[in-house]
């Protein structure tokens, strides 16, 4: 698959994800750029970070739309997670690749078995 290509359907599946389920396009983008494009982890997360800039002003646009964006609560979180990037960014720039590829890697691994676990509870919850 060409590059152009991929870069196509990765934008229409990380719009599609983030539209459904209000994640970040970087758990599709990151391990597709570092696989897919053969970027290293450090250009595929700021690839990935400056993509999702027109997908959060449109879906937050929608979203808000329909009354559903929290103003508060999202300006809290925005406020607090510019400064959140700015030391993340950093100790990324000092970490060796393969460190960083790690650490992603146990953080998809990580919200993917809490994600699990809470659907578990969910259903023995509701469940007779």
């Amino acid at each position: 698959m060409s590059h152009v290509a991929l870069a196509l359907a990765l934008g229409l599946a990380g719009g599609v994800l983030a539209g459904l389920f209000g994640v970040g396009g970087g758990i599709v983008f990151v391990p597709a750029l570092t696989l897919g494009l053969g970027l290293g982890q450090l250009t595929a997360e700021a690839t990935s970070l400056a993509a999702i800039v027109p997908v959060v002003a449109v879906g937050s646009f929608r979203q808000h739309r329909d009354g559903l964006v929290h103003w508060p609560s999202a300006g809290l979180l925005g406020a607090c997670s510019l400064v959140g990037v700015l030391i993340g960014a950093e100790i990324a720039l000092d970490l060796p690749e393969s460190a960083l590829r790690r650490a992603f890697a146990a953080f998809l691994l990580l919200s993917a078995l809490q994600m699990a676990l809470r659907a578990r509870r969910q259903l023995q919850a509701a469940a007779p």
